[in-house]
């Protein structure tokens, strides 16, 4: 039996920097999963194996859409200390998906920080 393959090979090579591309670039101005397959001439069930494939490399964090924002505790503080008669030096943070992490003001950043992670993990 004698096959020939006539025209050229459909599969493509992505290297982990555009498929990062890809991957990242979903909700960029309210871009879709699907909008961003069509325009990269991918499958949606592609940018979801890359996505899971660049998590587990380490390339792509667990919360790829979180944004850290720096806040000055002590701007924070007088504001809510001039707004109420009885402080309670709480913050509330919240998170994707209807998740959210109440934190004492005095809380220093490093702890912040792995809580916010353990959260979104």
């Amino acid at each position: 039996m004698r096959v020939e393959i006539l025209g050229q090979e459909r599969r493509r090579r992505w290297r982990d920097e555009q498929k990062l591309e890809i991957v990242v670039s979903v909700g960029i101005d309210g871009a879709t999963v699907t909008e961003v397959a069509q325009r990269h001439d991918v499958t949606r069930q592609q940018i979801y194996t890359w996505r899971s494939e660049l998590k587990k490399q380490g390339l792509l964090p667990s919360s790829a859409n979180a944004v850290f924002v720096p806040v000055d505790m002590n701007v924070v503080q007088t504001e809510v200390c001039g707004d109420r008669q009885d402080p309670s030096g709480m913050i509330e943070l919240r998170l994707n998906f209807g998740r959210s992490l109440r934190f004492d003001s005095a809380v220093d950043g490093a702890t912040l920080t792995r809580l916010i992670r353990a959260v979104a993990a």
